[in-house]
């Protein structure tokens, strides 16, 4: 038996070289010289046209900078951006074989939008009672705070072409701090759309300003379900670090959102932002975009409506000062464009 195998075996080796001597290579053909030009609209509408093409391509895939992706045969395409902004916009040619190339642009679109809902803090006294109303009381809030939130004058006036939003020590309703918190709910909400807050902010240590949002559905699914858009938040702990955050079910402790540091957040007046599409949450300041957040669906696909409060201590807020005596959120308005 063995003098039968060896041979044998020797048989197929050599069979097997030779197949393997007369395969053919297959040599894949790349896309070549992909060129990419945008036309914008110079009607502030928005519109561009794309126009793209490459040698040896049979399809292309084009992401728009604002999170939309398109695919595409033809080699032009038109698109209508919802907000002014830099958009950095990346075309990618497939050949036939499976090869790609790339090559990026950017364009800068003026859009010009409606405002639709404002209160510019114009008239002294008391906030417009058919924009805002009050969230009112002690117990913590859910965060551990401090603070007893009223609607008194002495936390919350317009004077001088501005809100302020004001935090003091004092007893009140069993706490030892009162502040308020105002919100839109049932006098306006809105879906879609940018909303922008020229603000000046508290930087006491302890201190915890806010300019949010929350869903319209709170009172049927509750929080996170009802979802949370911070614009910005701030502690004094954290010095000049601005965050915004996103919540809804199922989110990391914390929520998931970006931080910036403002060296003059404490000094001056700056525009905290959102700009929100079905498919884009993107923060902003002084038009400055520093996160975004693709919106994957529920629940940021309904209404939602605003809050500002200023907040004393408390699981974020943190540990107040000892010398605090008062901190103070400056508004000068709160700006809703569709």
């Amino acid at each position: 038996m063995r003098n039968l195998i060896i041979p044998f075996a020797l048989t197929i080796w050599a069979f097997s070289a030779c197949s393997s001597k007369n395969t053919p290579t297959v040599t894949k053909v790349p896309p070549t010289n992909l060129t990419v030009n945008p036309v914008i609209s110079s009607d502030s509408s928005g519109n561009i046209t794309l126009t793209f093409s490459a040698q040896n391509a049979v399809s292309y895939t084009v992401l728009l900078g604002d999170g939309t992706v398109q695919q595409n045969t033809t080699g032009t395409l038109t698109y209508k951006y919802g907000f002014t902004g830099k958009y950095t916009i990346t075309v990618t040619a497939t050949s036939a074989d499976g090869e790609t190339i790339s090559q990026i642009a950017t364009a800068n679109v003026g859009v010009k939008q409606k405002l639709v809902w404002s209160d510019e803090f114009n008239t002294n006294g008391s906030p417009d009672s058919t924009k805002w109303g009050y969230n009112t009381g002690g117990g913590g809030w859910g965060n551990n705070e401090l603070e007893y939130y009223t609607s008194r004058p002495a936390n919350a006036v317009v004077s001088g072409g501005v809100l302020k939003i004001i935090a003091q020590k004092e007893s009140y309703g069993g706490s030892n701090y009162t502040s308020a918190r105002l919100l839109s709910q049932n006098k306006f909400s809105f879906e879609y759309g940018k909303i922008e807050v020229n603000a000046k902010i508290p930087g006491n240590a302890g201190a915890w300003p806010a300019i949010w949002m929350l869903g319209n559905d709170i009172s049927t699914v509750a929080w996170p379900g009802c979802g949370e858009i911070d614009i910005m938040e701030n502690v004094g702990n954290q010095p000049n670090k601005i965050f915004g955050t996103v919540h809804f079910t199922g989110q990391p402790n914390g929520g998931v959102g970006g931080t910036t540091v403002l060296p003059t957040a404490y000094s001056d007046f700056h525009r905290y932002a959102v700009t929100w599409t079905p498919t884009l949450i993107t923060f902003l300041i002084d038009d400055v975009p520093y996160f975004t957040y693709n919106n994957n669906g529920d629940p940021f696909n309904q209404k939602f409506f605003v809050i500002l409060n200023v907040a004393v201590g408390g699981n974020f807020g943190g540990a107040v000062d000892p010398n605090f005596q008062t901190g103070e959120m400056d508004i000068d308005y709160v700006r809703v464009y569709q």
